[in-house]
């Protein structure tokens, strides 16, 4: 009979005993955060082959991931912390080096933003995950898809599909050709459009630029930007991605009114910092795995597309 994986089988992850009742993070190398404050996860074990259940705590004020008026949290939180389970789990439970290079494939985030609204004391959201499809190479795992269940007290708040990769850092370097976030140089960054037409209070949040057409818009990517960039990157960081995804929306909403919910997006490259990094959203009835979408946005740079993303609003 299998037995359930265990947590703690990273030095990184082994945890000082505290007292019953006080929270701590967990170390932020396992999550790949530089800073404490961006550090969602609290804690987690094993139920069963597999199958895991991970802690959280969100913030009742938040630079991205809180709403302006500090009354939701935003979907982008339910990513992010699905992201980071997923992270920790690879390190503590599949012996993932903590070196090795992850890649996001695919995202799938769907939420219920009845139950999204900040309380009187920080969120702590319980996250079920469900591990499947992991890729092994020469024995060992490269991959892995996990579907989430995100809920606070008997809610469930979110749900998510998450498809991501890894690789050693000698075989990263050999992918990217010796581009590295020292040897890049990224593109200056052009004036935004206005906060409140993609629904942010500050402009250095707004990673859209005018182009002159209403569907249409330019990446603006802000290396020094603490929460994307927590740490320094050789490419556009997939979580700076689908912000751009839910400012699209929003944008193209005319009064910013018209609120993502759920997404489905899929990485097909690396998207990189000396290149300009166009934006389309378009309305399109999803099909297929995306039913039940409404907008579809999409990433370019040059000929190639580097993600797409179908949404839904409300």
């Amino acid at each position: 009979m299998p037995h359930p994986r265990q947590l703690a089988t990273h030095p990184l992850a082994e945890t000082l005993a505290v007292p019953e009742g006080l929270t701590a993070t967990v170390p932020r190398q396992l999550v790949h955060r530089a800073s404490v404050a961006e550090t969602l996860l609290t804690g987690g074990t094993s139920t069963d082959t597999d199958r895991f259940t991970v802690f959280a705590q969100w913030p009742r004020a938040h630079q991205l991931h809180v709403s302006p008026d500090r009354t939701a949290y935003e979907p982008l939180l339910v990513a992010e912390t699905v992201r980071q389970a997923g992270t920790l789990l690879a390190h503590t439970a599949y012996q993932v080096p903590l070196d090795h290079k992850f890649v996001l494939k695919e995202m799938r985030i769907t939420t219920r933003p009845e139950h999204l609204a900040v309380g009187t004391v920080p969120a702590e959201p319980t996250i079920h995950i469900t591990v499947s499809d992991v890729d092994r190479r020469g024995g060992r795992p490269a991959g892995f898809r996990y579907e989430a269940d995100v809920r606070i007290g008997s809610e469930r708040v979110a749900t998510a599909r998450i498809a991501a990769t890894w690789t050693s850092d000698a075989v990263y370097r050999r992918l990217r050709g010796g581009r590295t976030a020292a040897t890049v140089s990224p593109l200056p960054v052009p004036p935004g459009l206005p906060p409140a037409a993609v629904g942010r209070a500050l402009p250095a949040d707004v990673v859209l630029a005018p182009t002159g057409h209403a569907d249409r818009w330019r990446l603006r990517v802000d290396t020094a930007h603490a929460v994307f960039f927590d740490h320094p990157l050789d490419h556009v960081p997939g979580m700076l991605l689908l912000e751009a995804v839910r400012q699209a929306v929003r944008a193209r909403s005319r009064d910013g009114r018209r609120t993502p919910v759920s997404f489905h997006i899929v990485f097909h490259q690396y998207a990189e910092l000396d290149l300009p990094t166009w934006v389309k959203a378009v309305d399109r009835e999803g099909a297929g795995p995306f039913r039940g979408t409404d907008v579809q946005v999409v990433g370019q740079q040059g000929e190639s597309t580097v993600f797409e993303c179908a949404v839904a609003t409300e």
